[in-house]
């Protein structure tokens, strides 16, 4: 079992239709509900750019919602990269 004061970064880009459905504000929702800190942001390119920070079996888990995210989001990839730990204490729309 992993130490609940480890902490890991990962940064997804998701792909598919995933602006203008609610995306950044249910990923916000669903990151807060695990205690996982970070931002979300559309990218000009149309898809959703995350940064999560937390436990690693509660960023695991915020990323598996990634892959389907909200009830109107069409997930058609998730490109996840291992990152530092920058120390958000929080979780930004941007």
């Amino acid at each position: 079992m992993t130490a609940r004061w480890e902490r890991v970064a990962r940064r997804a880009v998701v792909r598919g239709v995933v602006q203008g459905v609610g995306f950044r504000v249910s990923t916000r929702a669903q990151a807060l509900r695990r205690g996982v800190t970070g931002w979300a942001r559309n990218r000009a390119d149309g898809t959703v750019e995350v940064h999560l920070e937390g436990a690693p079996e509660d960023v695991e888990a915020v990323l598996g919602w990634l892959r389907t995210g909200p009830r109107h989001a069409r997930v058609s990839a998730v490109e996840v990269n291992a990152q530092p730990v920058e120390g958000h204490d929080g979780f930004e729309l941007g």
